[in-house]
């Protein structure tokens, strides 16, 4: 992929993944895609590829290495040109980036597909659930206050997620933050959440008591009367699907969490979609 790419590759990850979902044309929505994919084509320009034809993107794979740790953050074919192996040719480019990497992440969509070809590589398999709806701020605790604290927060928080997922998040942050109604919220500096808007989309905790109070900080944080989403809960994460719960939030199935090698303990912990 080259920097002249994105915008195209950003597209149709959106239209291949995202068509339905209400605001895939927003212009917001449009920015934020192109700033991560960009990033990372700048960050892992080994990790990032797409497939062509008749001089159109019809595939493209993004792949992140942070401290050794692997990660997928976005894979996608276009819908005519699947079932061809354009797939697993763009997958084995984007994992040949990892060749080096001890440990391996992948958060993988319900598409049996995705899930056959990922496991494929030898992946552990967590099943997932997830939370949404929207939040009883009744029923959150009064005593769950968080220190708001933006960009200054990154350097605590990729501490935290050193010692949970095995590898910082802090170049990843440095863009996260930045996008449109995100905050890096701070328990002391034993857990913190990245909530945009109406998304919890990144939690990381040194204990469980910890990280219940980032979550319920973060929900807290979210729009009232907005449907919140809390995506990826794997087991071992009780701790974030009681506090789902008990803020009015409604459990389903979702895709499973695809992990390999040396990582950290993985909890309490709610990986990022984009960044993992």
């Amino acid at each position: 992929m080259a920097p002249t790419d994105v915008a195209a590759a950003e597209a149709l990850a959106r239209t291949v993944l995202w068509a339905r979902h209400p605001a895939a044309e927003d212009r917001e929505t449009i920015e934020r895609g192109v700033r991560r994919v960009a990033h990372l084509q700048r960050t892992d320009p080994g990790g990032a590829w797409v497939a062509e034809a008749g001089g159109a993107i019809i595939g493209m794979a993004i792949a992140l290495v942070r401290e050794g740790i692997w990660g997928l953050s976005l894979f996608a074919v276009a819908r005519d040109h699947q079932s061809r192996g354009i797939g697993r040719e763009l997958l084995e480019a984007a994992f040949g980036h990892g060749a080096d990497a001890r440990g391996h992440l992948i958060l993988s969509s319900e598409s049996p597909a995705a899930m056959r070809r990922y496991a494929r590589l030898g992946l552990e398999l967590r099943p997932c659930v997830a939370a949404a709806g929207i939040v009883d701020r009744a029923r959150l605790p009064a005593e769950d206050a968080a220190v708001d604290a933006g960009a200054d927060g990154i350097p605590v928080a990729d501490a935290i997620g050193r010692a949970v997922r095995g590898a910082g998040h802090g170049v990843d942050l440095e863009v996260a933050v930045h996008d449109p109604g995100a905050r890096l919220l701070l328990c002391e500096d034993r857990a913190f959440a990245l909530v945009r808007k109406d998304r919890v989309s990144l939690l990381a905790g040194l204990d469980d008591p910890a990280a219940t109070r980032a979550l319920n900080a973060a929900l807290a944080a979210t729009p009232p009367g907005a449907s919140v989403s809390v995506d990826y809960l794997t087991a071992g994460q009780d701790w974030a699907v009681r506090a789902c719960l008990d803020a009015g939030l409604a459990l389903s199935p979702d895709g499973p969490f695809f992990t390999g090698g040396d990582l950290g303990p993985m909890r309490p912990y709610i990986p990022s979609g984009a960044y993992l």
